[in-house]
């Protein structure tokens, strides 16, 4: 059974994303293909964590992105000069040759997009968002955009889950990028009608006054400290890298 308040993470709120951030600035800075690799693979396992139905898009958006930049980018730069491949010359573009300081460069620029996008990925599905702001005793609006930003994409694939629901309940079958793109009207209408409700529930409970409470937090385990101090240690050696 996970403490109260960390869910398939294991982890707390804050230290599960300062651990997360961590890593993903961490990939940033890396140049080395391999350890841009291993910080893909940790982070990969993190997001497996989640359950196979919420997990899928996530997946597929970050491994997608970070495949078309590896595939593609060879073709669009022109750099080395140790050729794998020489293509056709194509007018505008030049020659489309492969080198292999295109594929290494291909190789990190692509990883980082994708062990950015992991962190994303993982963020926005097991990080209990409440919680996280709720733990927040400084910069709280700033804290509140962010995490209101953050949740919208897991509530609009809820909302989408349910009308794809309704819709087939009623005898219409919702497939291809055309059917998809029905759900986008109501989507927007629930989005803005939300957002309403939202700003109403806040005034109603006196949010931004002073003498507010806050929920109380679970204190930070040996885990929770060992996330942090890795992601630490692991953003300080990608600097020095």
């Amino acid at each position: 059974m996970p403490r109260p308040g960390r869910g398939p993470l294991a982890l707390g709120p804050v230290p599960g994303s300062l651990a997360l951030g961590g890593t993903g600035v961490a990939a940033l800075l890396l140049d080395r293909p391999e350890a841009i690799g291993a910080a893909c693979a940790l982070l990969l396992a993190v997001v497996l964590r989640a359950p196979p139905s919420r997990r899928r898009p996530y997946l597929v958006g970050a491994l997608g992105a970070g495949a078309s930049v590896l595939v593609l980018s060879p073709f669009l730069a022109s750099e080395g000069f140790r050729v794998l491949w020489a293509g056709p010359v194509v007018p505008v573009l030049g020659a489309l040759d492969v080198t292999r300081e295109e594929l290494v460069i291909a190789a990190v620029n692509g990883g980082r997009l994708t062990a950015v996008a992991l962190a994303f990925s993982a963020y926005a599905l097991l990080v209990d968002h409440d919680r996280l702001l709720g733990a927040l005793g400084f910069a709280r609006r700033s804290a509140l955009t962010a995490v209101l930003a953050t949740r919208l994409v897991p509530t609009l694939e809820r909302d989408a889950a349910a009308l794809r629901e309704a819709v087939r309940g009623r005898g219409v079958s919702v497939r291809g990028l055309r059917g998809h793109a029905r759900l986008v009207s109501p989507l927007v209408a629930g989005s803005l009608e939300r957002a309403l409700n939202l700003a109403e529930a806040m005034e109603a409970r006196g949010f931004g006054r002073a003498g507010r409470t806050r929920l109380p937090q679970p204190p930070w385990s040996r885990l929770d400290a060992a996330a942090v101090v890795g992601a630490l240690v692991f953003l300080v050696g990608a600097v020095w890298l």
